[in-house]
């Protein structure tokens, strides 16, 4: 099959600079991975056995398109009462097969051809590739270590022209596990209403914070009416193989989402539904169970980083760390490489991430404490024989 069959789009979309580390480790024996972002935990018993009661009482049928009703509910009392923003369970919330879902339902009901989207970086991987494949223009500011990663409002206003039709945000942040601050969110909301943007406000990790409160854009004063927020159950919940999430904002551009979804997926898995909803239920002292445990991981990796000599800032949320990995003499790229070829440690170079994270490897620390200390026990070998 010729590639010229291949539309532009997808032709010119760059391969994931995440998969071709997973491609090599499975090839391995004895990788300890610092790789994969999802939760090492497996989902709660509570949540798993509503899932499989679930599937025994038949409900193994397509859904309303939103989803189930009890879940809109649910959520949309969890969103209240944690954050004091409200979304009408019957028109402002949509649920989908995962926040990446989400994501690209966003972008295909927002953006016309050329449109531009500015995104602060390093960030998710797919963020550009939505952007992308709907046709816009992803337009990439990138954070600094001098700031913890949080963004420069004042670049991300540089960036505004008049093809600016959104603002694409995601904090806590993958992969440098920073936090944005309020100060700086309200400025977007400033340059958002200034300027007529929406806001894509990605907070999949919303509860995975240490020592901060998470703040959700959606409840800033004036935000809600061009805020669309992206969410999901994979990592607060430990439920990344169960593919559900949520999109919510106001009833036109939810509207607008639907239409999309429903020609794309028609219902998130029903069974997934019902275990999300026994999540918002009963879920909570597993989460915080969960969250006590990375932050214990997260000091353990933080600090034996910055031991080695990585410079490492201290990450307020999700479950990685950002090690500035270039000081060693290697670009990441070949820092990555040769960690997993020589002592079979695998991280992610940092430029996979977007512009700003070059130099940098993004470690995760959603593994057993026992394996991170053996893998800073290899790093440390291996930053010392270089």
């Amino acid at each position: 099959m010729r590639d010229h069959y291949l539309s532009r789009r997808v032709a010119g979309l760059k391969p994931s600079g995440i998969r071709k580390f997973f491609d090599i480790a499975a090839t391995m024996k004895d990788v300890i991975s610092l790789g994969v972002g999802e939760p090492d935990f497996t989902t709660p018993p509570p949540i798993l056995k509503a899932g499989m009661d679930a599937l025994s009482r038949g409900e193994t049928h397509y859904t309303s398109n939103f989803g189930i009703v009890e879940l809109r509910r649910a959520l949309s009392k969890h969103l209240e009462q944690r954050y004091g923003v409200h979304y009408n369970p019957e028109t402002e919330i949509v649920i989908t097969v995962g926040g990446s879902e989400a994501l690209n339902l966003a972008a295909i009901a927002l953006l016309n051809t050329g449109d531009e989207v500015i995104i602060p970086t390093p960030c998710f991987v797919a963020y550009q590739a939505a952007v992308i494949l709907a046709g816009g223009v992803a337009v990439e500011v990138p954070s600094r270590i001098e700031n913890n990663f949080d963004f420069d409002p004042e670049e991300i206003r540089a960036a505004i022209t008049p093809q600016t039709k959104a603002i694409l945000v995601g904090f806590p942040n993958n992969p440098t596990g920073a936090v944005a601050s309020r100060e700086h969110l309200l400025e977007i909301q400033k340059m958002a209403e200034e300027h007529d943007l929406i806001v894509l406000s990605d907070e999949i990790y919303d509860r995975l914070v240490y020592g901060v409160d998470h703040v959700c854009f959606p409840a800033i004063p004036g935000a809600f009416n061009r805020t669309l927020l992206l969410g999901g159950f994979s990592k607060d919940y430990a439920m990344t193989g169960w593919r559900i999430g949520y999109a919510a904002g106001p009833e036109s551009l939810i509207n607008g989402l639907v239409r999309v979804h429903q020609f794309m997926v028609m219902s998130a898995p029903t069974m997934a539904q019902f275990a999300a909803l026994e999540a918002l239920t009963n879920g909570e002292p597993h989460v915080q169970r969960m969250v006590a445990e990375y932050d214990r991981r997260r000091k353990l990796l933080v600090s034996g980083l910055n031991q080695i000599g990585l410079p490492t800032f201290e990450p307020r949320g999700a479950f990685y760390a950002f090690p500035k990995v270039d000081v060693t003499g290697l670009d990441d790229d070949t820092f990555c490489d040769r960690l997993l070829k020589e002592e079979h440690v695998a991280v992610i170079p940092g430029n996979a991430f977007g512009a700003g994270g070059e130099g940098f490897a993004r470690c995760c620390y959603a593994t057993g404490y026992d394996q991170l200390e053996e893998a800073l026990e290899r790093i440390e070998r291996f930053v010392n024989r270089i």
